[in-house]
Order: structure tokens, then C-alpha cells, then sequence
């Protein structure tokens, strides 16, 4: 048993970490991008189309990796058979959606609702979304076999080749179209699109081939397995598509709602980048998971200890996110330098979408009673009444207000999840959160926040608010540090403040 959790605790670790710098590094492409592209409209298109990217792929996908580890662990069934029946159902419905785009690529690029976007960026994307989903099943299958490392080096080498890729686009062949006009004068930065997504097909393709060995087994396809793993599946569906809308509908939905048709791709790209800099807060809180969860869940081994550890680590994770948010309110006078000046009006986003997703991940942490108690429905239930608020505040107000209805859509829908999971929780699987301590943690980071805020408007000296909100920072981490953490507790440097 000890061998089997360490073993566990060490793939936990890679996937977790290859994840977390995966997502740091993609992250990064999002300031070079702002730096590089000749417009904020480009940046609206790019994410727009990854917007649809990110619900395509569920569609295309439907729940088979899930049913693949579902079936491949039954003991009727084979685990070569399950895995090749699953690559065959995923590889004809991804060849029959490309054949789709083909044939009816202007109908297709026209539900976009933008003129900016253009019928072969659609393309790019569908032989993209092509090959990830059906790559997405040989990943699913180096889990099972227990090949992290395999698993793990794929998936950072395609963000490292997406990376490259970009920068020979957008540094090393500006440099050398200087230097040789001649060579290089198929060049223009007027296609910035084309280079972001041809990177991303040159990444995709080259991470194709990696998984090449995992394509060499023996084919059979078992027709009525199939049918029972779709039965598991397709309701898989529904909830990752109501899961992923929550996050990218804005994204999707805004050239169609925003008046100024002509500006619209503007404003979104003016949201996403900024949007971006919050996302800092997921990074961070993913890391929170991996790094120190083990450490809280380690102090209550006892069965009866259980919900004790459950509820400090929402409580410390609850503390932890907060002095994010605070940091990077703060620093934003430094972090804001990140993306370029002609996207810093869209900056008044950042809190809320920081504080929507802190919402997101506290939610994320109360899902531990429907998944006890076997009342996974409610799972689909939430993210069907979080979509619901989404898109109807989208819909009410993007036309008056524009990208700042977006943050607050997702602030709101995040924030009624959370609420009506823990109202739910309580009654199913009640857990004694220290809400006394976390409240009044909450109130003070509010509190700071307003401070750092009104310091915005009557301290002209960055250097000054930035020392100003240092000490306010201080202030959070202090009390924190003498109420909820002594430094003695924390791993790796607790034994240097162990008592003599």
C-alpha cells in the first residue's frame, strides 16, 4: 500500500508540475504576442478562435478519454481491445469533422460572427483540433500504462516547439528581413494570425509524431463495447461542454453581441490580453494543489481527520489565493508592462477576473462532497446554472458595456457555484470550514485592496504606491503568518524556525 501511494504521489508530481510549467510557459506567448502583433484586433481574432478551439476539442473528444480509463480498468474487458476501439471511433468521427470543415469552410467561417476572421485560419484550426483529438487518446493511454515522464516530455516539448516557433516568426525574421530583404520578402507582420497558428500546427504535428509508437498496436474494433463506452461517455459531453462554455463563451460570443461590429475584435483583444495577467491566479493556485495540499492532508493521516483536513486546505488555499490577488494588485503598475501600453485600458478587468476565478477555485475545493457521496449530477447541475448566468449576462449587458460585462459574467456565475455548492455540501456532507477565520481574512485583503486602489488615484509616484502597497502586502502575509501558519509548519524551511 505504502509503494502504491508513493508511486502515486510521484506521477501526481510530474503530471502536476509538466502541467503547471506547460500552462507558465504557453502563458508567456500571450505578452510577446501584444508586443508583436500590428493590432489589437489580431489579438481578438487569436482568441476567438481559441475560444472555439477549446470547445471543439470536448466535442470532439466526447468523453472517450475518460471512458478509455473507465473500461481499460474493468476486468472483463481487454485494455488493447478498449484502447484500439476508442483510437478507431475517435479517428473516423475527427476525419468525418475535417472532410465537414472542408466542404463548407465559408458557411463555417461565417458563424464566427466576425469579418476578421478569415476561411483558412478556420482550416489551420480544424487540421489542429484534428490532430489533438485524436493524439488526445494515445496521451490518455501513456497514463494508463503509468509513463509520465513519456507523457510529460511530449506535452512540454509542443509547448517549447510553439514557442520557438513564434519567436523565429516574430523576432528572427524581422531581424533577418532587414538584413535580406530579398529572401525574406514573403515576410509581412500584417499576417501575425498566419504565423500564431502556423507555429501551432508545426507544434501539433511534430508532437503527432512523438506518439507514433503508441499507434503500434494491434487494431480490432468491438462494436458493441463501443456502444457501452458511449453510454458511460456522452453524458461527459454535456458537462465538459457546460464546463468549458463557462470559460470561453465570452470569447465566442462577443463579435456577435458587440454593436460596433467594426471594433469589435479590438475590444476582445483588448480583454483577452488583459485577461491573461489574471490568469496568474490559476497558475498560482494549481500550484498551491500540487505543492502543499499533500502537506495538510499529511498532518491528518487519521480516517476520522479527514474532514478536518479537508477544510484546512480549502482554508489555506482560500489564504494563499488572496495574497496572489494582492500581489499582483499591487504590482500591476510593474505587471501591467507585461502586454503592451495600448492594452492597459482594459486593465479594470483584472481584479474582477481575479477574484472570479479565486470563486472558481475555492468551488473547485467544495466539489469534494458531491464526488464522497457519490451525487456527481450535481457537478453537471452547477455547471449548467454557472453557464446559464454566464451567457445571460453576456447577452444582457456586452452590448452597453462591452468586454467589462465579460469579467463580471464570469465573476458572478463563479461566485453563485461556490455559494450553491457549499449550501449543498453542508446538507450532504458537512465539513466545519473555519468560515470565522476566512471571512475575516477576506475582509482584510478587501480592505488592502481599497487602499491600494484609492492610492491609484491620489499618489501620482509609482515608486511610492509601490512601496506603499509592499506594506500593505506585508500587513496580509504578517497576520497570516502569526494566526494561520506558523513558518515552524511550512515544508522545507519549517526546521529553520523550529524552537531551541
Amino acid at each position: 500500500m505504502a509503494g502504491g501511494i508513493k508511486t502515486l504521489a510521484k506521477e501526481t508530481a510530474i503530471y502536476g508540475i509538466s502541467s503547471i510549467v506547460g500552462k507558465f510557459l504557453n502563458w508567456l506567448l500571450t505578452p510577446l504576442w501584444s508586443y508583436v502583433l500590428v493590432s489589437q484586433a489580431q489579438m481578438g481574432v487569436i482568441s476567438n478562435l481559441y475560444g472555439w478551439t477549446a470547445l471543439i476539442i470536448v466535442i470532439l473528444t466526447y468523453g472517450m478519454e475518460t471512458g478509455l480509463f473507465r473500461f481499460a480498468n474493468k476486468n472483463e474487458e481487454n485494455p488493447h481491445t478498449v484502447y484500439s476501439t476508442t483510437l478507431i471511433s475517435i479517428g473516423t468521427t475527427t476525419l468525418v469533422f475535417l472532410l465537414f470543415v472542408i466542404l463548407f469552410l465559408k458557411p463555417i467561417t461565417g458563424i464566427t460572427g466576425s469579418p476578421d476572421i478569415k476561411s483558412h485560419y478556420v482550416l489551420i484550426m480544424a487540421i489542429i483540433l484534428s490532430m489533438d483529438a485524436f493524439c488526445s487518446i494515445p496521451f490518455a493511454w501513456l497514463r494508463y500504462q503509468k509513463r509520465p515522464l513519456r507523457f510529460a516530455f511530449i506535452k512540454v516539448l509542443f509547448v517549447v516547439l510553439n514557442i520557438t516557433f513564434n519567436l523565429f516568426f516574430f523576432v528572427v525574421c524581422p531581424w533577418l528581413a532587414k538584413r535580406y530583404p530579398d529572401s525574406f520578402a514573403w515576410f509581412n507582420l500584417e499576417n501575425g494570425v498566419d504565423y500564431v497558428l502556423i507555429s501551432n500546427l508545426l507544434a501539433t504535428f511534430i508532437q503527432s509524431m512523438f506518439l507514433i509508437p503508441q499507434l503500434r498496436v494491434k487494431y480490432t474494433f468491438d462494436k458493441a463495447l463501443l456502444k457501452r463506452m458511449l453510454k458511460y461517455s456522452l453524458p461527459l459531453l454535456i458537462l465538459g461542454i457546460a464546463g468549458i462554455l463557462n470559460q470561453t463563451i465570452d470569447k465566442i460570443v462577443f463579435p456577435w453581441l458587440y454593436p460596433d461590429k467594426a471594433n469589435a475584435m479590438t475590444q476582445l483583444g483588448i480583454y483577452s490580453a488583459c485577461f491573461k495577467i489574471a490568469v496568474i491566479m490559476v497558475m498560482f493556485t494549481q500550484a498551491f494543489r500540487y505543492a502543499f495540499e499533500p502537506f495538510i492532508f499529511a498532518k491528518n493521516k487519521e480516517a476520522a481527520n479527514n474532514k478536518v483536513a479537508y477544510a484546512d486546505a480549502t482554508k489555506y488555499f482560500i489564504l494563499f489565493g488572496l495574497l496572489i490577488f494582492l500581489g499582483v494588485m499591487g504590482y500591476l503598475d510593474v505587471i501591467k508592462y507585461l502586454i503592451k501600453s495600448t492594452y492597459h485600458e482594459g486593465l479594470i478587468v483584472v481584479p474582477i477576473v481575479m477574484m472570479g476565478e479565486l470563486f472558481f477555485g475555492i468551488y473547485f475545493n467544495l466539489s469534494l462532497w458531491y464526488k464522497l457521496t457519490d451525487q456527481t449530477k450535481w457537478g453537471a447541475y452547477l455547471s449548467l446554472i454557472g453557464l446559464a448566468v454566464t451567457i445571460g449576462i453576456n447577452v444582457a449587458f456586452i452590448p452597453r458595456f462591452g468586454y467589462l460585462a465579460c469579467a463580471w459574467a464570469s465573476f458572478f456565475a463563479n461566485l453563485l457555484m461556490m455559494s450553491i455548492s457549499y449550501y449543498l455540501g453542508q446538507k450532504n456532507y458537512p465539513i466545519d470550514y473555519d468560515l470565522k477565520a476566512i471571512g475575516s481574512f477576506f475582509g482584510l485583503a478587501l480592505m488592502l485592496f481599497a487602499v491600494m486602489t484609492f492610492s491609484r488615484f491620489v499618489i501620482p509616484a509609482i515608486g511610492l504606491r509601490l512601496i506603499i502597497n509592499t506594506l500593505l502586502i506585508g500587513i496580509y502575509l504578517w497576520r497570516v503568518i502569526k494566526k494561520e501558519l506558523p513558518l515552524r509548519e511550512i515544508p522545507v524551511i519549517g526546521k529553520y524556525f523550529q524552537h531551541k
